[in-house]
């Protein structure tokens, strides 16, 4: 029998049936909900979840969905677990629970689960990196608390989220950037592209220095690219020199005494060469030509 795979690529969904967690709990208080139901429960007793990766909203997206809230109310009901009889913590839906309350709601509609603190990790984790709208810091963030939280090797990884391996690796590799870039990544100040054309470069000051660039002549990542080929472009090993031979240097000596300068003969190991004549002015070089007979 193939061994049942735990992927965490599936969705929020799976994972919740595979946990057996799929039906919501009756809650004291708001009364039974049938299976597969929904809950009205008060925004105020909602504790924020720990283990969200999502560590940026945006202010004018809140506004936005809450004024849309007012309209049309929730559409999509939060995911939540039970903490005691009258207090919950989110397992996805942070975005609507914070638009309910500029919306002034005082109930929003929710799933009740079952969840530890493992499977809330996970299930966070999930939610929001299939969601695809987190910058890739907090992607690059979530992979690793998986990795090291949810007691995953990196091999393992691709396939629970859903991902190639190459993919994870460079999310990953993000993370040795320095803070200044993470923030101007995080921020939209640079792509995805940019990034990976940085990392490239092991001098932490010169990768501030591009990416300073990148922000003031806004360079596309072709053009980083480029430069970065440049900067780590391997310098041309210097031919090894070849020590002149016995027989050459007393060549070299006849050679000086018969034109009466400093005669030099290189040579490599084939035996090629050239042999330099030097001469310092005109008239100096005029004597050589008569004793060349030329």
């Amino acid at each position: 029998m193939a061994k049942k795979r735990t992927g965490l690529g599936r969705g929020l969904g799976a994972l919740l049936d595979e946990q057996g967690s799929s039906k919501p709990e009756k809650i004291s208080g708001v009364g039974a909900a049938p299976k597969g139901g929904i809950n009205e429960i008060p925004v105020s007793s909602i504790e924020v979840n720990p283990f969200q990766p999502r560590t940026d909203f945006n202010q004018e997206a809140l506004e936005e969905l809450s004024e849309s809230i007012k309209v049309q109310g929730i559409i999509q009901p939060i995911t939540v677990r039970q903490l005691s009889e009258n207090s919950y913590q989110l397992i996805s839906g942070e975005r609507r629970t914070q638009a309910s309350k500029l919306a002034g709601l005082e109930k929003i509609p929710a799933y009740i689960r079952k969840a530890d603190d493992q499977q809330m990790l996970e299930m966070a984790l999930i939610e929001n990196i299939q969601r695809e709208n987190l910058n890739a810091i907090e992607i690059a963030l979530s992979y690793q608390r998986l990795l090291a939280e949810c007691d995953l090797k990196q091999e393992e990884l691709g396939d629970r989220v859903g991902k190639k391996r190459a993919t994870v690796n460079n999310y990953l590799r993000l993370l040795k950037l320095p803070p200044d870039i993470q923030i101007a990544l995080r921020d939209g100040k640079l792509s995805m592209g940019h990034a990976r054309a940085i990392i490239n470069i092991d001098n932490v000051d010169l990768q501030l220095d591009i990416a300073k660039q990148i922000i003031e002549n806004d360079l596309s990542v072709r053009k980083v690219e480029e430069l970065v080929r440049q900067m780590v472009k391997p310098a041309t090993p210097a031919k090894p020199k070849q020590e002149p031979s016995y027989e050459i240097i007393k060549l070299q000596d006849k050679l000086s005494s018969h034109f009466g300068t400093k005669i030099k003969i290189n040579s490599d190991v084939n035996n090629k060469g050239e042999i330099k004549i030097p001469f310092i002015s005109t008239d100096d070089l005029n004597r050589i030509l008569d004793i060349l007979e030329m």
